[in-house]
């Protein structure tokens, strides 16, 4: 499935980019997609100065050099915030995909640095982040879902199905596993639990209601997945589906480890996230503790805080 038809990267300095920008190149050309690099220099006083200017293009090209007989690259050298350049320049040019090296995590050994969750949290079109060193093939992919079986919206299905066909899209292509993740909580467990008026009969019939609720939810995904891709697809694909009672904070994170997954497909806006806040707070948790890269995916009607130009 082509999915991507103008796709940005974004330099990263700091670390090695000879596989991040040999992924972004692959998915160019296997999606005929247009590939802008652009390379955002920090803003100061006055004008650049020339040799400054020159230094920083030919670096870019440097790196851009050994792709060229591959794909057409249209390269962007720009100033100033890295964040707010790269999405100014989505909503100037509607690319449709952010593609970036993780910034080095330093001392706090986090895997994003501070521009990477501001495009997380703000940036309107998918941003997958690579982390270093990123593989050159994926063996694993995780895709994380997250819904209310009771009241579930339009656009949290949409965000779902979003999730699950790119994450099956890059999966058949990598000609990897999918691993179809969903965590979910008896809410109420505690309160009766905690209150002495409800036998354990009645504690464990409401566990199991809950269990089987999310059960047919995430199997409806499936079954919807397998509508929009076509049975040969689906088959070939063979999706695992993975139903965890939990914290998604902390279950998801720690199921990416023993799978050894090489990306997490996932919504930045949960359905127990904040009024107000650009990404869901257990979303923020999940991203915090996940050592591999990830592909976020905004929902219908985002819109990003950030203007084209000011």
């Amino acid at each position: 499935m082509k999915r991507f038809k103008n796709i940005l990267y974004v330099t990263e300095v700091n670390v090695d980019q000879s596989l991040s920008m040999e992924r972004a190149v692959s998915l160019a050309e296997n999606n005929q997609a247009a590939l802008t690099i652009i390379e955002v220099g920090p803003s100061g006083a006055g004008d650049p100065q020339p040799e400054t200017t020159a230094r920083r293009m030919e670096s870019l090209e440097f790196l851009i050099e050994p792709y060229r007989h591959r794909v057409k690259i249209h390269t962007v050298p720009a100033r100033g915030t890295v964040f707010l350049e790269v999405i100014r320049a989505v909503l100037r040019n509607a690319h449709d995909l952010v593609i970036k090296p993780a910034e080095s995590p330093g001392f706090l050994k986090r895997l994003f640095g501070t521009n990477d969750m501001h495009l997380l949290r703000k940036c309107p079109c998918p941003v997958w982040l690579l982390k270093a060193p990123e593989r050159a093939a994926y063996d694993c992919i995780v895709a994380a879902v997250d819904f209310d079986p009771l009241k579930s919206s339009a656009a949290e299905q949409a965000l779902n199905l979003e999730i699950l066909e790119l994450a099956g899209s890059l999966a058949l292509s990598e000609a990897a596993s999918l691993h179809v993740v969903h965590a979910w909580e008896a809410f109420a467990e505690k309160a009766m639990l905690s209150r002495g008026s409800s036998t354990a009969e009645d504690i464990a019939a409401y566990v199991e209601n809950e269990h089987m609720l999310h059960q047919k939810g995430l199997h409806m995904l499936g079954e919807t997945l397998r509508d929009r891709i076509g049975t040969d697809a689906y088959n070939t694909l063979s999706p695992r589906f993975r139903l965890l009672k939990g914290p998604a904070q902390k279950l998801i994170p720690a199921l990416t480890v023993e799978l050894r997954a090489d990306l997490v497909v996932m919504g930045t806006v949960a359905r127990t996230g904040i009024s107000g806040f650009f990404i869901g707070n257990t979303a923020e948790a999940i991203l915090d503790q996940l050592a591999c890269s990830v592909l976020a995916i905004k929902p219908p009607g985002f819109r990003t805080p950030v203007k084209a130009a000011e």
